[in-house]
């Protein structure tokens, strides 16, 4: 099939998904319903204002607020603005180094080790991905792990940004220990995302997920509306299910990918293992059970994570081809419902951004808004502008 075919095709089927609307209990991009709009460069500028008023130069809290509010513009709401007070708390600890650089432990022509010197974790995955974009450039391959790190934000904004050079890019991290194994009571691996970003012309696509049911922040996003959980969410105390939000986020003990193990929990299982294995076990940072408890900011959370970029020149020629005739095969699938077209990764955050640009902003829940109130006054800044 001819380029051209293929991506007109594309944009037709952009057309067609901008207007479809995720449904909230099977995405967590579903554009927030309640609450009040802000405007995107003000959202940047309250979260860069909070991390300079504890000791963050400039660029730093510039870059991060750029990629927390890309985590909000893209529908992943909890870990955006969401997420502020964890790297507020950390830099205000001493656990998280705000002025930290990262720096080379080990290199080779396709692989790099870097130690992250416990700095913001954004500003350790950019130098990383980064590194590993120039060494595929150069070999076709680039992977970096890196210890000592910290939160990063979405890993989708990492691997993003490999598209840039027409490359595929991957990244993860590891987390605390949220995941109950299959069969155990209690928690010992994090939600450890994955992502994967694809070039294929004009077009693309974006994995961006955890390996549990859900991130620990929807299950706190949940708890933040006074609303239950899903079925195969998280598990209480007794190791059962439980669709109490409040119990769930204070018990920290989520269900892998799959849920219970009749339904193929093991898998999401292994996946988080294979994770840990890219991020804590090769990068040498603190792994599994060993990585402090969520939200104890009093100690340095040493954080794996894992950086590649590919570059398909390397390999078979006409790689964005079939890949831009792989989604617009997938998309064309009959749906079972005609008012829900099929979908490829990216696309629910394609129709969320389309949302959040007609609204003029991010819609953010009102528990967030009193949040990020009662932190402007703690931190002596101004409080967000809202629009509507």
């Amino acid at each position: 099939m001819p380029l051209s075919v293929i991506r007109g095709g594309a944009r037709r089927l952009a057309a067609r998904v901008g207007k479809y609307e995720v449904p909230a209990r099977h995405a967590s991009c579903s554009p927030q319903t309640e609450g009040s709009v802000v405007a995107l460069a003000e959202a940047r500028r309250f979260i860069s204002d909070a991390m300079r008023a504890v000791g963050t130069a400039k660029d730093n809290a510039d870059f991060l607020a750029e990629v927390l509010v890309e985590a909000d513009y893209r529908g992943h709401y909890s870990h955006g603005l969401n997420r502020l007070e964890l790297y507020v708390d950390d830099v205000a600890a001493g656990s998280c180094l705000p002025a930290a650089q990262p720096r080379l432990l080990r290199e080779g022509p396709s692989t790099a080790w870097v130690d992250g010197g416990h700095g913001l974790g954004p500003v350790v995955g950019r130098f990383c991905m980064q590194l590993a974009i120039d060494k595929a450039q150069q070999t076709g391959v680039g992977w970096v792990v890196a210890k000592g790190s910290n939160h990063y934000g979405i890993a989708g904004w990492y691997s993003m940004q490999a598209l840039k050079k027409k490359m595929m890019g991957m990244s993860f991290t590891n987390t605390s220990p949220l995941v109950s194994p299959t069969r155990s009571k209690g928690a010992a691996l994090g939600t450890n995302p994955i992502s994967l970003a694809v070039p294929a012309g004009s077009d693309s696509y974006v994995l961006d997920m955890a390996t549990t049911a859900v991130a620990l922040g929807k299950v706190e996003m949940q708890r933040r509306r006074g609303e239950p959980l899903p079925p195969g969410w998280a598990q209480g105390p007794d190791g059962a299910a439980t669709a109490d939000a409040e119990l769930a986020y204070k018990t920290q003990c989520l269900m892998p990918l799959g849920g219970a193990e009749d339904s193929s929990g093991y898998k999401g299982y292994g996946l988080a293992l294979m994770v840990e294995t890219f991020c804590g076990l090769l990068a040498g940072s603190a792994y599994g059970p060993d990585i402090r408890r969520w939200g104890s900011s009093g100690q340095n959370a040493d954080l794996g994570q894992c950086f590649i970029a590919v570059d398909p020149a390397a390999f078979a020629p006409g790689f964005e081809d079939r890949a831009a005739d792989l989604l617009s095969r997938l998309r064309t699938m009959e749906p079972a419902d005609p008012s829900r077209p099929v979908l490829v990764p990216g696309d629910p955050e394609r129709a969320h951004m389309d949302h959040v640009n007609k609204q003029g902003g991010v819609r953010y829940v009102p528990q967030q808004v009193e949040s990020s109130e009662k932190l402007a006054k703690k931190l002596k800044i101004s409080a967000m502008k809202i629009l509507s």
